[in-house]
C-alpha cells in the first residue's frame, strides 16, 4: 500500500468509539497526537488553539459529570480538551476560531486512529453549561473557551465502519 492509500484508509476507517479497554496510552503517543493537532490550518495562521491533556484517572472519570453524553469516559484512559484562545481572533471575524479548532480536533481524531487509538469527539462549544463547567473545573482563564472534549483509549472490538458516502449530496457546478 502506498502513502496515499494509507492516508485515505485512515480517513475512511476512522469512527467513534465509546467503550475502551484498560490499556493506557503512552505520553509519547499523546504528544504525537497533539503535534498533529498543531498542523491544522487556521485563519490567517493565528493558531488560536490550546490543549489540555487529561491522564489523571479521577479527572478522566469526572468528565462524565461535566458532559451529559460523556459516559465513554467511564472506560477512556485519557482525554483531550481542545480550547480556543479568544485573544487570537481576527477582528470582525471572531468566529473563525471555531473552524480552526474543528480542524485541530479532526487532526487529533485522525492521528489517534493512525496510532491504533480509538476516540470519540463530544461537543462542548457552544453549549454554555458545558463550557462553564469545564472552565470552572480546570480554572481556565477568561479568554480560553473549551471547544471539544475527546475521549481516547484502546478498543477490543473490531470497529464498525459505516460507508457514509451519499452521491445524492454531491452537486457538480451548481445545485
Amino acid at each position: 500500500m502506498n502513502n496515499s492509500e494509507i492516508i485515505l484508509e485512515n480517513i475512511n476507517k476512522r469512527c467513534s468509539t465509546r467503550v475502551f479497554n484498560d490499556k493506557k496510552i503512552s505520553l509519547e503517543d499523546l504528544k504525537t497526537i497533539i503535534k498533529s493537532a498543531f498542523c491544522a490550518p487556521s485563519a490567517t495562521n493565528l493558531q488560536p488553539w490550546e490543549y489540555i491533556i487529561i491522564t489523571d484517572y479521577d479527572k478522566v472519570r469526572d468528565m462524565r459529570n461535566i458532559h451529559p453524553y460523556a459516559a465513554m469516559f467511564e472506560t477512556a484512559s485519557s482525554g483531550i480538551i481542545v480550547c480556543g484562545n479568544l485573544n487570537k481572533v481576527i477582528p470582525n471575524y471572531e468566529e473563525f476560531w471555531i473552524q480552526d479548532c474543528s480542524a485541530a480536533t479532526q487532526n487529533i481524531l485522525l492521528a489517534a486512529n493512525a496510532l491504533g487509538i480509538s476516540s470519540v469527539w463530544t461537543g462542548i462549544y457552544p453549549v454554555e453549561e458545558r463550557c462553564d463547567k469545564l472552565k470552572e473545573y480546570f480554572c481556565l482563564p477568561e479568554n480560553i473557551m473549551p471547544f471539544a472534549l475527546i475521549a481516547l483509549g484502546y478498543c477490543d472490538k473490531e470497529a464498525n465502519i459505516i460507508d457514509k458516502y451519499d452521491e445524492k449530496k454531491i452537486h457538480m457546478n451548481d445545485w
